[in-house]
């Protein structure tokens, strides 16, 4: 009786460590755009290695990407963005990691699409602030996907803008993310 037990007991083991695997989705090409409008000329790039983390059984949600991995359409704003602006060989990543701050909004086990609120840590150029941005997420079939749309003030995480071209570069800029989550199988 007691080899049942133990039988029955890692079976049950098995299949919750089995199914806890499948709880958490992961993306390694997911976007984020940055978009800033001056007179002088737009400022637009985008970065799709974003890499991507949503724990929905911990309503937890985590980014990271390469700040070089941003490709603006001319190459000497991509040149000053990495060296002038970002420092990216100083600061190579940018992250955030957040929670849904009321996951009752959302069921991962019906289609639909649910407007959410993610609280957490943004840290770009060596600087972390606590953000509060809005996303949906959406559940169509058993894929999930999520984006947001949110502004981020550059003084804020310590950002400079010369002088020079202070007429040329907003003091915001609007970021765009949008990730397809695939089952994270470990």
């Amino acid at each position: 009786m007691n080899q049942l037990k133990v039988i029955v007991a890692t079976l049950f083991l098995v299949s919750a460590l089995h199914s806890n695997a499948q709880e958490k989705y992961i993306t390694r090409n997911g976007t984020i755009a940055i978009f800033s409008a001056t007179t002088a000329e737009n400022i637009d790039a985008n970065n799709n290695e974003v890499f991507s983390m949503l724990d929905p059984l911990k309503n937890e949600l985590a980014f990271q990407v390469l700040v070089t991995g941003f490709k603006f359409k001319k190459a000497l704003m991509q040149d000053h963005f990495n060296e002038d602006y970002m420092e990216s060989s100083k600061f190579a990543k940018a992250t955030f990691k957040g929670v849904i701050t009321d996951p009752s909004k959302v069921n991962f086990n019906q289609d639909g699409a649910y407007p959410v609120t993610i609280a957490g840590t943004l840290t770009m150029h060596g600087v972390s602030n606590k953000v509060e941005v809005p996303a949906t997420i959406r559940v169509v079939g058993k894929k999930i996907s999520a984006d947001s749309k949110f502004m981020v003030k550059l003084a804020d995480y310590n950002i400079k803008i010369p002088a020079l071209v202070a007429n040329q570069v907003s003091e915001t800029v609007t970021i765009t993310v949008g990730c397809q989550y695939e089952p994270y199988n470990r």
